[in-house]
């Protein structure tokens, strides 16, 4: 894809993965329009963009967002659908034992933030024939992230939102792109700098998950994938559930410091 000209919105933008989307983005040609709780439009500044404060809980601020970028932009070509939250099953590690508000924090900003962005975005771009939509959700959203069962199950559904839009508008001009990394060295890891559990693969650069997205949209591949591993991990725990369950335990068991949390 020619990004040249072509604008590309991102939600969760002004640090991390999504700043690092919006700086491959703009070295190739592209416009930028960045939305998030805090510094946007400072972020936004350092590529001639647009910033806004948008909370994706709130659907009318993403719709006001995505008309503001056209105004001033143009037309949205890609959305980037960033915005995530970690919640964790602390002070217990027990996947049972997380709380309501960790749940519904989960999935209103990891799941419900991209359909917000996909009813407000997919009707103009399908007024133009298609256009890209990339979801940043998680390796956690096809195996599983220990000690974080909201953030898990969050990220699964997102996976699954975001089949649900290829298979539901592949014919009509979308292309949809999952992204799914395991540890990247972003404010999520909590200033580990071995990614802890998640990081057991290495850790990447917010840059290097913005190389395989743009890779994986000029290939057409649905999953972007970081680390070179995760599909090994897919297989295994598709092929043989119950070993890949007891894998993940040992797995667990073996992560769990003195004072019974995961390091």
């Amino acid at each position: 894809m020619d990004y040249q000209g072509k604008v590309v919105a991102i939600t969760g933008g002004a640090r991390g993965i999504g700043l690092a989307m919006a700086q491959a983005f703009h070295a190739q040609g592209a416009k930028i329009a960045l939305a998030d709780l805090a510094g946007a439009e400072e972020a936004a500044a350092k590529f001639g963009g647009i910033g806004m404060k948008v909370d994706v809980t709130r659907e009318a601020e993403i719709g006001a967002f995505l008309d503001k970028a056209e105004a001033e932009l143009g037309p949205i070509d890609v959305y980037v659908s960033n915005a995530g939250i970690l919640r964790t099953d602390e002070p217990s590690w027990d996947a049972a034992g997380a709380d309501d508000q960790a749940w519904h924090d989960s999935f209103e900003v990891n799941v419900m933030g991209a359909v917000r962005g996909a009813r407000q975005v997919w009707p103009r771009m399908k007024l133009r024939g298609g256009g890209v939509f990339v979801v940043v959700a998680s390796a956690a959203g096809l195996l599983a992230q220990i000690g974080a069962s909201s953030y898990t199950a969050s990220k699964h559904a997102a996976v699954s939102f975001a089949e649900s839009m290829a298979i539901a508008h592949g014919d009509e001009g979308l292309q949809v792109v999952c992204v799914c990394p395991q540890a990247v060295r972003t404010d999520m890891l909590g200033g580990s700098e071995d990614g802890g559990i998640a990081g057991a693969d290495g850790v990447v650069e917010p840059l290097d998950v913005a190389a395989e997205t743009i890779a994986a949209i000029a290939e057409k591949r649905f999953l972007a994938l970081p680390h070179e591993n995760v599909p090994a991990y897919e297989r295994a725990r598709a092929n043989e559930r119950d070993r890949w369950l007891g894998g993940m335990r040992k797995f667990r068991r073996m992560m769990v410091g003195a004072r019974g949390r995961p390091v």
